[in-house]
């Protein structure tokens, strides 16, 4: 895959999630400013529609699908927020979803997804191809397939949250970005380094699941095992096709985290931003609390998603 994504497909799908998709808030704090030692600003994707980032790139691509596309009906794969996505795209756009789902999928991820109407389909994440198994599951139900982050709809409208943080903060010389199959970070860096050429963009991986450190070390895509972490919507096992063309052109560095660093910094958000934040949602942050990532200026970071049971949260804070 070769397509190109562009600040203009960006503001594009801007135009197009503008009314349907929240303009998330960007929070600050003094405590945490003292702790990063820089002016840190927090773009709060877990106060989006579904609790993540992951509508703004299915409904800019579900948006699009002609109208026989829509009346046959959309599937997904997904470790659990592009599932809630592009379930609710569908609901928002009259068509219906079918969703392919880890079993060990977080039940309070695939009740979520059953309420916006998907149908879901479950597989063994550790034995399985998602990618087969759910181009299969459409072609043989006439589907239209969404993945997760190896489409330009996707990428373009994930990077809409990063034109607006950029858009509400005067200028950064840091955008932290967490990355599990990086449509997130292609599209905050294609934003990013067209608004502010000169930006740092650093994406955040767990340590157990470092596939796009690795590829972007070894200058092609390096496979991993499927990395078993808190931080289950970072869970790649090799970085997507077009997302490593992108992100390989465009992002600076890569940072790791550990699981009690995710753990700190989802302890932190709670108790210093009044923000509940899930595994994958906090590395970002993680990085930058740990020392992970010497910042100094003006640093943006994205909350990615807070789709979290209070039951987990409770047992991922409580530990360490």
């Amino acid at each position: 895959m070769t397509a190109a994504v562009t600040i203009d497909d960006i503001r594009d799908a801007a135009a197009r999630l503008a009314g349907v998709a929240h303009r998330t808030p960007v929070v600050r704090s003094r405590t945490l400013d003292d702790r990063v030692g820089a002016e840190v600003f927090v773009k709060c994707e877990n106060l989006q529609r579904v609790g993540a980032f992951k509508f703004r790139g299915a409904y800019n691509a579900a948006s699009r699908l002609t109208p026989e596309q829509l009346a046959k009906g959309i599937a997904a794969y997904s470790s659990g927020n592009h599932a809630q996505a592009v379930a609710l795209a569908a609901r928002e756009l009259g068509s219906s979803a079918v969703i392919l789902i880890p079993e060990d999928t977080p039940q309070s991820k695939k009740d979520a997804t059953a309420g916006y109407g998907a149908e879901i389909v479950t597989y063994d994440r550790y034995t399985g191809d998602r990618v087969a198994i759910g181009e299969a599951l459409a072609a043989e139900r006439g589907l239209a397939l969404i993945p997760p982050y190896e489409h330009p709809h996707v990428i373009a409208g994930q990077g809409t949250a990063a034109l607006e943080l950029l858009e509400d903060t005067d200028s950064l010389d840091t955008l932290v970005v967490p990355v599990g199959g990086g449509g997130l970070i292609a599209g905050s860096s294609t934003a990013a380094k067209a608004v502010r050429p000169g930006i740092r963009v650093v994406g955040v991986e767990p340590a157990e699941g470092d596939d796009t450190k690795r590829s972007l070390e070894a200058g092609e895509r390096v496979s991993i095992p499927v990395p078993r972490t808190i931080a289950d919507g970072q869970a790649a096992s090799i970085p997507g096709e077009l997302t490593f063309s992108i992100n390989r052109r465009l992002v600076d560095e890569i940072a790791l985290v550990t699981d009690d660093q995710v753990r700190d910094a989802m302890r932190f958000a709670f108790e210093r931003l009044k923000l509940v934040m899930e595994p994958s949602g906090a590395t970002g942050l993680a990085a930058l609390l740990s020392g992970r990532i010497p910042v100094s200026g003006r640093v943006g970071v994205i909350i990615s998603g807070g789709n979290v049971s209070p039951e987990r949260f409770a047992e991922l804070i409580a530990a360490g």
